[in-house]
């Protein structure tokens, strides 16, 4: 009973984004660029992208190098270069005309740094939700450390240590507890599931080679506007970091989902699919 509740609740919200959205008069249809993090792949944005188009807006969702479907292993990585040129092959491919709206979730917003430096002038927006969040006066390796140090117990989740046991780690899994427990916590059992099905192991990255590839100016990766979008659930990106990155990075606005957790496409999609419509309309 409680999942056909689930189901018609999400077709009404569907629906009455969709009807809101199509009569509003300044409705223009605009590009979104849709980027995972850690672990997950382009699908973990289905609901984000149903809605997305239904409102008549075009939809890249990708997949970040060994991620998803991607047939590269996360092993054959060697820099956080690699891990991004997907998104950097998106940007280099618009025409010469085209600008997108950049939306990067968690790890993501990683990649959405890179390429608002490299490519700034295609874009009219970026989107951080519940995402990692660098800039011209805080470094990767800061954000990292502070990170790090507000980050929740990783419970069965795992590391590989491909080059030795005194070495480094080089991947990391999470576990079925840690996901039902700190990631998915508020989303349906079936997004759950569906992550438990489909996730990849993430390739660790040095802090060094991170900053070196993520070296960010006020000129290029300042002049695009940011949007940070705070899920007052999070786990595993707390609000106290999101505000501490705020204080330390200032964006353009900030936006707070209620009763999400960390993955708000999942756990909140007609909020976070209305935020993006509306900050789109309002910034582009």
């Amino acid at each position: 009973m409680d999942k056909n509740v689930n189901l018609a609740s999400l077709a009404l919200l569907i629906l009455f984004l969709f009807c809101f959205e199509q009569n509003e008069a300044s409705l223009e249809s605009k590009h979104f660029v849709l980027v995972h993090g850690s672990g997950h792949g382009a699908w973990c944005w289905y609901k984000i992208a149903t809605l997305l188009r239904l409102a008549g807006h075009k939809i890249t969702a990708l997949d970040l190098a060994a991620s998803g479907i991607d047939l590269l292993q996360a092993k054959s990585l060697q820099s956080i270069s690699e891990y991004f040129k997907p998104l950097r092959d998106v940007m280099e491919g618009l025409a010469s005309h085209e600008r997108v709206i950049l939306v990067g979730h968690s790890l993501g917003g990683l990649a959405l740094s890179q390429v608002m430096e490299k490519f700034p002038e295609r874009i009219t927006l970026a989107v951080f939700v519940s995402a990692l969040m660098p800039g011209p006066e805080l470094n990767v390796s800061t954000l990292n450390q502070e990170s790090l140090r507000r980050s929740p117990p990783v419970l069965d989740s795992h590391y590989t240590y491909d080059n030795g046991p005194n070495d480094p780690p080089t991947t990391f899994s999470f576990g079925p507890t840690f996901l039902a427990s700190t990631v998915y916590q508020l989303s349906p059992i079936e997004d759950l599931t569906l992550a438990n099905m489909l996730l990849r192991p993430l390739r660790l990255f040095s802090d060094e080679d991170m900053s070196r590839q993520i070296t960010l100016s006020q000129k290029n990766y300042g002049s695009v506007r940011r949007i940070v979008v705070l899920s007052e659930e999070d786990k595993l990106v707390p609000k106290d970091l999101v505000e501490w990155m705020i204080r330390h990075n200032p964006p353009d606005e900030v936006l707070t989902v209620k009763g999400s957790d960390h993955m708000v496409m999942m756990s909140k999609p007609a909020e976070l699919g209305a935020i993006l419509q509306k900050t789109g309309s309002k910034y582009c």
